[in-house]
Parts: C-alpha cells; sequence; structure tokens
C-alpha cells in the first residue's frame, strides 16, 4: 500500500512570478501575430481595391472565376449623433429595435448600486472572481 504526502500549495509570490512570465510571452507573441496579421490585410485590401475597381469599371457585382466567385456589395453603417433626439425619436415611433439587445454593463451595475430594492424584470447576472497580477512597486 502506497502512502503519499499531500504537496504543500505553491506560494503565491512564486505563482505571481510564473504567471506575469506566461502573460509577457503571450503577449510577444500577440504582438509578433498582430505584425504579420497587418501586413496581411493591407496586402488584401490592396486587391481588394483591385478587384472593386474592375467590377465597378464593369458594371458588374458578381463574377466566377476558376478560383471562387467575386461578389460586390454595399455595406451601410448607422450611428447616432444626437442621442437624446434619436431616443426621442426611437420612443415617439415606438422602435426599440432600432437598438441592439445587450446592456450596458456599468450603467446596469451603477443603476442596480443606486436602486437597491428595485428588481429589474427579466434580468440575469452571473459574477466570478478573477484575478490579476501587477508589476512590483518599488519598497
Amino acid at each position: 500500500m502506497s502512502t503519499t504526502t499531500p504537496e504543500a500549495p505553491m506560494p503565491l509570490d512564486k505563482l505571481a512570478k510564473i504567471y506575469r512570465k506566461m502573460r509577457d510571452k503571450k503577449a510577444e507573441i500577440q504582438a509578433e501575430l498582430d505584425t504579420k496579421i497587418a501586413e496581411i490585410d493591407a496586402q488584401m485590401e490592396v486587391v481588394s481595391t483591385a478587384m472593386k475597381d474592375q467590377m465597378l469599371a464593369a458594371g458588374v457585382t458578381s463574377v466566377r472565376t476558376d478560383h471562387g466567385t467575386v461578389v460586390l456589395s454595399t455595406k451601410t453603417r448607422y450611428s447616432v449623433q444626437d442621442w437624446g433626439e434619436f431616443n426621442k425619436f426611437v420612443l415617439q415611433h415606438e422602435a426599440l429595435g432600432l437598438f441592439e439587445k445587450r446592456i450596458a454593463q456599468s450603467n446596469m451595475a451603477e443603476f442596480l448600486k443606486d436602486n437597491p430594492k428595485r428588481v429589474v424584470p427579466s434580468l440575469q447576472s452571473n459574477s466570478e472572481y478573477s484575478v490579476s497580477v501587477r508589476k512590483p512597486t518599488g519598497k
């Protein structure tokens, strides 16, 4: 029969050192990848512009090639310049569907803090612990 002795947990100081080293290595790798991806993105933008220009000149929106079908489409993005006016418009026209369905997290936290007795219907929350490690400061 084998007996095992429980191992002492690793000291937090050592865990923090390991964590920071891993985080720094991850950031280094991410920076390298970001640089390489940015180079490829720039090259792809040049090729994309060339395809767009040719298709616009030819007056076509779709071209089948041996290497894939190239499709020219229009993408429209909307933004709001005056949120007060926009909110009035949305309420006046009962057009709540113009908003995306997500909650402003910090605003909701502040609302709940300011209104602790108010129950918000259908609201769910999920809290979890997280750990961060900061560089040591001078002593």
